[in-house]
């Protein structure tokens, strides 16, 4: 028998990098600096909370937009950071992971020929959503070093055909964070439009440096045409349990439901009930991720400075840009490929988070590590 032949609707999309580098760094015994999660355990609490909820006979369908007991302490927990108003019945929905809620926001408004204004360099899966919708993702560059938006830039790409606007601060991979002033641009550019917001705030609790996170959330005028996107993966070291939430108006959750229902239907009952009981109990040690993650930043740096990478300011995240360009003229996926293999530590070229690439010499290495791997990955990479 033939299989039929039929053109893929990304024919431009592989295995993703992360797959690539966390298999390449197996095989080579390295480090495993590139793919985003920790190697450290989470809160032995939560893992009871949750093993607690399975052994009560937590087991069974949670209700589709979301355990109402999580949804409620979302709500709460919003209020306490942004001041801002979340209806836990009707403008949440729990999902499997912020990627389902990304992908589940994208589809619930974006329809064949719409635009959809996207700043690269960008998570890999903004651009495929747009596309399997039909849309049309149009990409503007970050600046290079500091990777700020540029909003003339962005302004001029707006048209009668834009329909929304992509935002990701923290920004993975770069570290950067939104300013104020971006805020005041992003509410000047949407105004008296027709034009959505999504904005992936999934490291919102790991901002550096004194800095604020201007959550969507915190503005009103920008509150009433977004999906916010944000993920416990990030917030209580869990990523393995794909647990992540989505805010919006009723009328664009309604939207998004629709969606929901047929791409998870629900998420996993035990880990949120167990995140809701987890949540009442200890919420304050998400406001510590901050000074958490900073130490960890800084023992990084610190660890890398007898080396001949050179750092890229990163304000948020777990994730510190290294540029390489007193190295080696390798484009980024090569040079990353080799350090992996020759030196055992595995890292992310940044240029695969364009479309068409773009070569900077310029990788990402995750620090939400174990001080002792930390310690043992600069020591090899000072060696390059």
């Amino acid at each position: 028998m033939t299989t039929p032949f039929f053109p893929s609707k990304l024919p431009w999309v592989g295995t993703t990098i992360f797959t690539e580098m966390s298999a390449l760094a197996r095989q080579h015994q390295a480090i495993n600096l590139s793919q985003g999660f920790p190697d450290f355990p989470c809160d032995p609490m939560l893992t009871e909370s949750v093993a607690r909820a399975m052994r009560e006979g937590h087991n069974q369908y949670a209700p589709m937009p979301g355990l109402p007991t999580l949804c409620e302490e979302i709500s709460q927990m919003v209020m306490q950071l942004y001041g801002a108003s979340f209806d836990p019945l009707t403008e949440i929905t729990v999902t499997s992971g912020a990627s389902e809620a990304l992908y589940c926001a994208v589809t619930a408004i974006v329809r064949p020929g719409d635009e959809v204004i996207v700043s690269e360099p960008a998570y890999d899966l903004y651009i495929p959503a747009i596309e399997l919708c039909g849309g049309i993702p149009v990409r503007i560059p970050l600046s290079f070093p500091g990777y700020r938006p540029d909003w003339q830039k962005i302004r001029d790409a707006v048209s009668p055909r834009t329909r929304a606007i992509m935002i990701n601060s923290p920004h993975n991979p770069t570290g950067a964070v939104l300013s104020a002033e971006d805020i005041r641009q992003l509410s000047s550019l949407v105004a008296d439009t027709d034009m959505f917001i999504i904005s992936d705030e999934v490291y919102e609790h790991i901002i550096f440096d004194g800095l604020t996170h201007h959550s969507v959330a915190r503005y009103p005028e920008l509150r009433e045409r977004s999906f916010i996107v944000s993920s416990f993966g990030k917030s209580l070291h869990t990523t393995g349990w794909k647990v992540g939430y989505c805010l919006a108006p009723q009328s664009l959750t309604t939207e998004l439901r629709k969606v929901h229902q047929f791409v998870g239907f629900s998420t996993s009952t035990p880990f949120q009930v167990g995140i809701a009981s987890y949540l009442r109990q200890e919420s304050e040690k998400i406001r510590g991720l901050s000074s958490f993650y900073q130490q960890k930043r800084d023992l990084f740096l610190q660890l890398m400075g007898g080396s001949r990478f050179r750092p890229i300011p990163s304000s948020g995240t777990y994730f510190q840009l290294m540029s390489y360009a007193s190295i080696s003229d390798e484009p980024e996926l090569v040079f990353s490929r080799r350090l992996t293999k020759e030196y055992g530590v595995a890292c992310i070229p940044v240029s695969v988070f364009y479309r068409h690439g773009c070569e900077n010499q310029v990788v990402r290495f995750c620090f939400a590590k174990e001080e002792a791997t930390l310690q043992r990955a600069a020591e090899r990479l000072r060696q390059v």
